[in-house]
């Protein structure tokens, strides 16, 4: 039994490690989530008013491919039509349901795509596969694979070369033929190296499909190491996850996730070796809520400060207590991610006085000549015992006026 070598594209994905899912549309507008018009069974007429209403006046995509890159985000993914059907492309002679038959009339799509292209962000496409809007999803399923299918091929051919495609939607049709030897043979036709990912959702997280998928998905979940072991394919992983509790602009939603807790998410995500795609959701008229670019910029300077270790290391067998781990690079650079560290300061204002104990890794064969850390260059007091690879740290704790939430050390061999 082997582990199959991961193909160009996927090796690349696995190295961008941390991107955006962008949730916009018509239903942004209300303000209630992307799924508002199924939820609340509102008539296509009167959910079809919003696209008199959507103008996109503060949709600005090299604003948005800027926050991206200042929070360390490598790619973005929009949803370039979600299940509401309408789309944020020129659809061409499939139809007029599309931002450029409203007052916004503008390709949404071209503006993002040109736009992640100045600012170094590689742009994946969101695409829903199920359709609210289009009678022939329940009415001729055929009829409706073709006009999916060709609204892929217009993606395909219209928007220079793309990074990845992003479905969701066939689990709503578990038993259907999906004719995915077609969509994907699309895709595969006119953008080879573009990344196929198909959303196995929320009850089969970490689900493989078709041949041609090249990531699993782990929706809302932590993902687990995926067993490779005579695999016909290498196949990645992505967890994709929401700021606050909706995809969509929840105008009430407060419920948003702090800063520390998506760092370590991103770090359980690196531990498992799958990618982090976080989500932001734009308001009904495109404008990213400060919150959520907040959020964002503090995680970014984290990964600035640990050198963007997250990057390029993969699993390497070398484990911590607790959720300490460690990282290996191509070219043998190893890092230690080390968790729940306390602050070292005065009693009268430090919270958490506990000591910081020694920290054990095992694994470590290589002769290690020096430890430390990322953010300061500090060096780490550590024994080693070769032969049985168990290397043991004294990790200082955060100076006061510090708390990186998870530190991150090299290995120097």
């Amino acid at each position: 039994m082997s582990i199959p070598k991961p193909e160009k594209r996927i090796a690349e994905f696995e190295k961008m490690a941390y991107g955006m899912f962008i949730h916009w549309g018509v239903y942004s507008q209300l303000g209630q989530g992307e799924w508002i018009k199924n939820m609340k069974g509102i008539p296509d007429e009167e959910y079809d008013k919003l696209l008199e209403t959507f103008t996109a006046k503060d949709f600005d995509a090299d604003k948005i491919a800027c926050l991206a890159r200042e929070a360390g985000m490598k790619y973005i993914t929009l949803t370039t039509r979600h299940h509401d059907g309408f789309s944020l492309y020129d659809t061409k002679e499939l139809g007029d349901y599309n931002s450029l038959h409203t007052p916004a009339g503008r390709d949404l799509v071209r503006e993002f795509t040109d736009a992640c292209r100045r600012h170094g962000i590689v742009p994946f496409f969101y695409h829903t596969t199920l359709d609210w809007h289009n009678p022939d999803f329940n009415g001729n399923f055929d009829a409706y694979l073709e006009y999916l299918r060709r609204s892929v091929e217009i993606l395909c051919t219209n928007y220079g070369k793309i990074g990845g495609f992003w479905f969701d939607g066939n689990w709503s049709r578990p038993d259907a033929d999906w004719k995915l030897d077609e969509l994907y043979g699309t895709i595969r036709r006119y953008q080879p190296d573009a990344m196929i990912i198909n959303n196995t959702g929320l009850s089969a997280r970490g689900a493989t499909g078709h041949p041609e998928i090249d990531s699993v998905t782990f929706e809302q979940g932590l993902p687990h190491p995926i067993d490779r072991e005579g695999a016909p394919k290498y196949v990645s992983g992505e967890m994709c996850f929401t700021l606050n509790d909706h995809w969509a602009y929840g105008q009430n939603d407060y419920n948003y996730k702090s800063p520390a807790d998506l760092i370590k998410t991103l770090c359980r995500c690196r531990k498992a070796g799958a990618n982090l795609l976080l989500n932001i959701g734009p308001d009904g008229d495109g404008g990213v809520p400060e919150i959520m670019s907040g959020i964002l910029k503090v995680i970014g300077r984290w990964i600035e400060q640990t050198g963007g270790a997250i990057y390029d290391g993969k699993p390497c067998g070398i484990a911590g207590a607790g959720e300490d781990f460690g990282l290996k690079t191509e070219d043998g650079r190893v890092y230690l991610f080390f968790f729940d560290l306390p602050i070292v300061g005065n009693e009268s204002v430090t919270v958490d006085t506990s000591k910081v104990g020694p920290r054990a890794f095992a694994g470590v064969h290589d002769k290690v000549r020096a430890v430390r850390w990322l953010d300061n260059g500090r060096e780490l007091a550590f024994a080693q015992d070769a032969d049985t690879g168990l290397l043991g740290i004294q990790p200082t704790g955060y100076p006061y006026g510090s708390n990186m939430v998870v530190r991150v050390a090299e290995l120097l061999f």
